[in-house]
């Protein structure tokens, strides 16, 4: 055995555990900084200057090129209200989201498909009305209730869609009027 082999690994250990330790370090604040970035952006794109609420949305991956879609968020609500979206209730949903601008290809609409594919989690309601709140809050009356018509209006739309037999009956289901009902609290 040769003389200092053993310090020699200790060493080795030693610049191996802090080159491990160094790099997630670098990670962290690789992350951090991408995180700063992507709340800013969104930030810029929102008008949201909560940062409690940016956080949220960055969770949810929620962006810049993204928040557009939130308004649309609603109606995703309503149209798994039953537990499964009709052809129907998705036409509707990509009809309204064509009506705000966002084109087939944008990231938006990209995430919206996501939606509709996969029911996503009930935190991505609860921040939406996060965001209602705190939109309200700089909205005058009228504004407010403009808002609120026209959500309203959009999110009953996509429950008519599929709803009644042969076009008879009641076109809205008892769950999805829990969730228009739901809507028309969080907007006051």
């Amino acid at each position: 055995m040769k003389k200092g082999s053993f310090s020699g690994r200790t060493k080795q250990l030693e610049d191996k555990f802090f080159h491990a330790r160094d790099q997630e370090l670098l990670r962290t604040l690789r992350e951090a900084k991408a995180s700063k970035e992507r709340k800013k952006a969104l930030a810029d794109a929102s008008g949201i200057t909560d940062d409690d609420l940016l956080d949220q949305l960055d969770e949810l991956d929620i962006g810049g090129e993204t928040v557009v879609a939130l308004s649309l968020v609603p109606l995703i609500a309503v149209a798994w209200a039953d537990g499964n979206i009709d052809v129907k209730e998705r036409a509707a949903v990509l009809a309204a989201a064509q009506q705000q601008g966002i084109e087939r290809g944008h990231p938006g609409y990209q995430l919206l498909e996501c939606w509709l594919k996969r029911k996503p989690d009930v935190s991505l309601l609860a921040v939406w009305k996060d965001c209602v709140a705190a939109l309200s809050q700089t909205l005058g009356e009228t504004a407010k209730n403009a808002l609120k018509e026209d959500i309203l209006g959009r999110a009953r739309g996509v429950a008519e869609a599929a709803g009644g037999l042969l076009g008879l009956g009641n076109k809205v289901s008892k769950s999805e009027q829990a969730v228009l009902s739901d809507l028309e609290q969080a907007l006051g």
